[in-house]
């Protein structure tokens, strides 16, 4: 805690303030005995309530297997958990190696949510190759099955047909190989014309480089995809000449060329402050070739994480599969910046020949210009869900608890019903199972966002609408419409929606 320092003058020239008690007696008075009585006990009382605050934090249990200490605690001058193996920080700095609070299991059942999805227990981050199968939609995401702090990742996946209520799979991947043996990091799905489905994702090494695998459905026939297979010639893309082993990950979902061949890009950076995304392309997902140039660069931004590459269209209202092309789209480039941790995008025109994207508004290009969200918000994906013709955006809000609360909690993980609508100053406000949902992002733990799905604004011509999946409305047990309100960029308008029995 800072500590508070008092200031007084020094000086008694009577000439710098007035002061008539220095020329007429004093009075005899108790009251500056009495005050002095005052500040003493509020002292007294003050830190008293501060050693009964330190005394009842509970220690770490003792049943735990790894303390925070020993899954790698750091002190304030430490890096957080995750700098160290090459990825943005997954821990958040604590004053002391022990729990914050005196938890109870009420505490905990109120912090875990009844509407949204989320592991039963332990870690999750970054969500991964989303997609529709057979009926069912797809989310895998990143997870530690041992603990409640970042390590160990592997794939959890899950499915619903609803993208509401989820079923529990089991885990889709595991770091098990020499190339992912230090974790199987964020990756996209690709569907492909013959109904296919390739998986790219990021393992880092037995020397901890960042390469770029290949894994696909063991059964097309298996509705749940329940079993993955890796492809044997992992990896199939490893870092390029002048790029750091450990600055090299996020492989996005394919797009084809008017060549016949795929492209992918993978985040990057150069000479440490230039981020960048990168294009490969491919004939059969197992042989790569690094094209000249990069898709785009911003000098300034850091390095790039969990790139995001995909076509909108400009008169519209459905989304469009990331392999469209021609009159009438624009292209959205997406970065999580590592720098930052924040979600940046552009719109721009993306040229199929010379596979380089330039931004409408170079004013205000990736990493300097429109956030994806403006609360706490990263590693965002999207989707094209073929189903119903839409792009479905999913994104991690990672929040504030110390490690020592995770481990004392038991997980560190849901999925929010977070709803955030048009841009970043417009709220809707909604009134489920009398439950508030508006977009402000409240502090639970590594959060992720409901399905958005997104179109381009052709109002503003320079935005995109994000909109909660029509799918939340089977929640409502009632709904208060309000009409004609106005809501300007920065203001606050209280809407009377009732009483509700969480806010969220």
């Amino acid at each position: 805690m800072p500590k508070m320092e008092a200031s007084s003058s020094t000086s008694h020239d009577p000439a710098l303030f007035h002061a008539p008690l220095l020329h007429h007696p004093r009075r005899r008075s108790s009251r500056p005995l009495k005050g002095f009585a005052v500040i003493i006990g509020s002292v007294v009382f003050l830190l008293s309530l501060v050693i009964l605050i330190v005394n009842q934090s509970p220690e770490p249990l003792a049943s735990n297997p790894s303390s925070v200490t020993e899954a790698g605690s750091y002190s304030m001058a430490a890096q957080p958990r995750g700098i160290a193996e090459g990825v943005s920080a997954k821990s958040n700095p604590s004053l002391f190696d022990k729990v914050g609070f005196n938890w109870t299991n009420a505490m905990f059942y109120w912090q875990r949510t009844a509407y949204h999805f989320q592991p039963q227990k332990n870690w999750m981050n970054d969500p991964d190759g989303p997609l529709y199968h057979k009926g069912w939609y797809h989310l895998f995401y990143q997870y530690n099955p041992d603990s409640a702090i970042w390590g160990n990742i592997t794939w959890g996946h899950a499915v619903s047909k609803d993208l509401i209520h989820w079923f529990y799979l089991p885990l889709a991947m595991v770091p098990d190989q020499w190339y992912d043996i230090n974790g199987c990091w964020t990756g996209s799905a690709t569907l492909l014309p013959d109904g296919r489905i390739v998986m790219l994702y990021t393992g880092s090494t037995n020397d901890s480089v960042q390469v770029q695998n290949l894994a696909y459905p063991a059964n097309l026939s298996d509705p749940l995809l329940l079993q993955w297979l890796k492809y044997p010639g992992n990896p199939v893309v490893v870092p390029p000449t002048g790029i750091e082993d450990e600055e090299f990950r996020d492989p996005t979902t394919a797009w084809l060329g008017p060549d016949g061949s795929w492209r992918i890009a993978v985040g990057t950076r150069f000479n440490t402050t230039i981020g960048t995304a990168l294009v490969f392309q491919t004939t059969n997902f197992s042989d790569y070739e690094l094209l000249d140039g990069v898709l785009h660069a911003v000098p300034g931004t850091g390095m790039w994480e969990c790139v995001d590459f995909y076509p909108v269209a400009i008169n519209g209202s459905v989304g469009l599969d990331t392999t469209a092309l021609g009159p009438g789209i624009k292209h959205v480039l997406k970065a999580s910046l590592d720098d930052t941790k924040v979600d940046h995008y552009a719109i721009g025109t993306y040229d199929m020949i010379t596979d380089k994207w330039t931004p409408d508004n170079p004013e205000e290009d990736v990493g300097i210009g429109l956030k994806v969200d403006y609360g706490r918000y990263y590693a965002s994906k999207t989707f094209f869900d073929q189903s119903k013709q839409r792009r479905i955006l999913y994104g991690w809000v990672n929040e504030t608890d110390s490690e020592a609360d995770d481990l004392e909690k038991g997980w560190a993980s849901i999925q929010v019903n977070y709803i955030h609508t048009y841009i970043h100053y417009h709220y809707e406000y909604y009134n489920i199972h009398n439950i508030l949902f508006y977009t402000i992002v409240f502090c639970f733990r590594n959060l992720q966002t409901i399905p958005r799905s997104v179109l381009y604004d052709n109002k503003t011509g320079t935005h995109l609408l994000q909109w909660p999946v029509e799918e939340v409305e089977s929640l409502r047990l009632n709904a208060t419409v309000f009409k004609d309100v106005v809501v300007e960029a920065g203001s606050v308008v209280p809407l009377d929606i009732g009483t509700a029995t969480q806010v969220l």
